[in-house]
């Protein structure tokens, strides 16, 4: 006998929907920093305040256009799906970057210029050593560094073997002397920021090109003496004048990012700009996180020729000046190359965003992290939760007056949707860096209704096929039939809204639009695996399926006068 259309086995469902919740609650408390809580917006929790003041190397103001790139190419760093919760204001020669909770270093180094450059070591690094207060006669025992070029390093006691390719590991080797010409020429030097003719330039400041001046002539000398020589003055604590104005055409003596080792490295072998793509991955050969680069052409072409002519070598990865990691070359890398560097996940994340959205066309100090306050926010929460708390009230009222027992089950689908939808909140969160603020509470408010609707659809398409004469059990896999039609139609609808309005808005609004087109696909996964079948078991039950607790009782007593007279016309016939 062929089954009822509509027809289903209710408690395979059911299942299907618990495994869902154990899945993302697992998620939750067994991965991440294990706090079952969502991010909160600035607007909810207050936020850290940046101020990033852009410098040029003529010291004169910086023009307008180059300071509205740099606002755009950090706004996708900070919130490149627009659900973050992070603002970015431009204010006269100032970006001020605002981001929810007490992250002040993370929006400190939103403002990196991010000039990622290759460069091939030169010799061996240099490790810092602690200034301490030698003792009366003491003479120092550090050892001289070694000449440019040469390598007085014995080999490891043991090196990682080779892995695929693309892979590169960051354990410090002893590379062999390095020689110029490269294989691959340097790109040319980009031209210093100019100001804009119509705009009124600051006076220069002396101080700042003299610092460039002097940094360039000694850091960036072609001469192997006063290399050394700049290598043994370099302070890597200080900060660094060159951040953003290195010649990639010459060398560079510069310090790794922890300050614990100083380089002296050979031109550019390739710029950041031919990066394709970056993204944080969990590092295959070791603990920690990896960034995985690929490169657009020609650069995928120059990287792997020069990687194929120098392998057991070693190249620097370069951002702003410093050295973020300096990887053993293992082999031709034309596919992807990993930037290794001892990275958490945050560190890793961070360092593939600005490099995936660009380099800042200007450099930028930083002052002081400010704490921003959420009073006017918790004050607009409570009114928000309010709100939403009295029409979910009405809903569950007019549901439990009207529907009886399928409002009981209405609301037991709305508070299972509220379940996984605190899951999702969270997860998003961790993953992709969503905050909930007061345009997120409203659009979960709006879903309520939109799932009311749904539920609304399904039992009124019930109440249809009792009128036309079948009873509870049967007239619920033909009504789930026609409703879901609707049901599937009314949702596309809303989630075409959300993603047009998250497309074309900005800021809040956009966060907005995201909530209520993740809760209308959620609408569909708690109308398709539990409201229907959650109605379908209790159609199965005498006590649910019963006219006087189901609500059904009106209808089914006009379907049982239709079948009564249905009944009588073919017996008169």
């Amino acid at each position: 006998m062929a089954s009822t259309p509509g027809r289903i086995r209710p408690w395979r469902y059911l299942a299907a929907f618990a495994g869902i919740v154990v899945v993302l609650y697992s998620l939750v408390f067994f991965t991440g920093d294990g706090r079952p809580s969502p991010k909160l917006g600035i607007d909810l929790q207050g936020g850290t305040r940046v101020t990033l003041t852009a410098r040029t190397e003529s010291g004169a103001a910086p023009p307008r256009d180059q300071l509205i790139q740099a606002q755009q190419i950090i706004e996708q760093r900070v919130n490149g799906l627009g659900v973050s919760g992070a603002e970015v204001v431009l204010d006269g020669n100032n970006l001020t970057i605002t981001v929810p909770g007490a992250q002040g270093d993370q929006a400190r180094s939103l403002g990196q210029t991010a000039q990622l450059r290759f460069r091939p070591v030169v010799g061996d690094p240099v490790p810092v050593i602690p200034a301490t207060a030698p003792a009366a006669g003491a003479t120092s025992n550090a050892p001289a560094a070694p000449p440019t070029g040469q390598s007085t390093a014995p080999a490891p006691a043991g090196s990682q073997p080779q892995g695929l390719a693309g892979d590169a590991t960051s354990q410090k080797v002893a590379p062999v002397a390095y020689s110029t010409p490269l294989q691959n020429p340097a790109p040319p030097p980009s031209p210093a920021p100019t100001p804009d003719a119509g705009a009124n330039p600051a006076p220069a400041d002396p101080a700042v090109a003299a610092a460039i001046a002097q940094a360039r002539a000694t850091r960036q000398s072609t001469d192997p003496t006063v290399q050394q020589q700049a290598l043994a003055a370099l302070d890597c604590k200080a900060n660094d004048p060159l951040r953003g104005y290195d010649d990639p055409a010459l060398p560079l003596v510069a310090c790794n990012q922890d300050g614990t080792e100083k380089y002296v490295l050979g031109p550019t072998i390739i710029e950041g700009t031919q990066i394709a793509s970056a993204q944080a991955t969990t590092n295959q050969n070791g603990a920690g996180y990896v960034v995985d680069l690929t490169f657009k052409n020609p650069g995928a072409g120059i990287w792997g020729d020069y990687t194929s002519k120098n392998i057991g070598k070693q190249a620097a990865f370069v951002l702003d000046g410093e050295v973020v990691s300096a990887p053993q070359i293992q082999g031709a890398l034309y596919g992807v190359t990993q930037v290794s560097g001892n990275f958490n996940q945050a560190r890793a994340q961070e360092l593939a965003s600005v490099l995936r959205y660009g380099s800042l066309p200007l450099s930028f100090d930083s002052n002081e992290a400010q704490t921003v306050s959420a009073t006017l926010g918790l004050a607009s929460l409570d009114a928000g939760l309010i709100a939403g708390a009295i029409g979910l009230a009405l809903v569950f009222v007019y549901c439990l007056f009207y529907y009886r027992a399928l409002g009981v089950l209405t609301i037991l689908s709305l508070a299972l949707s509220g379940v996984v939808v605190y899951a999702v909140l969270v997860l998003l969160g961790r993953w992709i860096g969503f905050t909930l603020d007061l345009a997120g509470v409203a659009g979960f408010i709006v879903a309520i209704g939109i799932t009311a609707d749904s539920f609304v659809i399904f039992f009124e398409r019930l109440k249809d096929e009792m009128r036309e004469g079948r009873s509870f059990r049967s007239a619920v896999p033909r009504g789930w039939v026609r409703a879901r039609r609707t049901i599937l139609s009314a949702d596309a609808v809303s989630f075409l809204a959300s993603a047009v309005l998250y497309i074309l808005a900005v800021g809040q609004v956009k966060g907005f639009a995201f909530t209520l087109g993740m809760s209308t696909v959620l609408d569909l996964v708690v109308v398709f695996l539990v409201t229907h079948p959650l109605v379908a078991l209790a159609s199965n039950s005498r006590v649910f399926g019963s006219p006087a607790w189901s609500g059904l009782g009106s209808v089914a007593k006009i379907g049982a006068a239709r079948r009564r007279a249905t009944a009588a016309a073919s017996k008169g016939a």
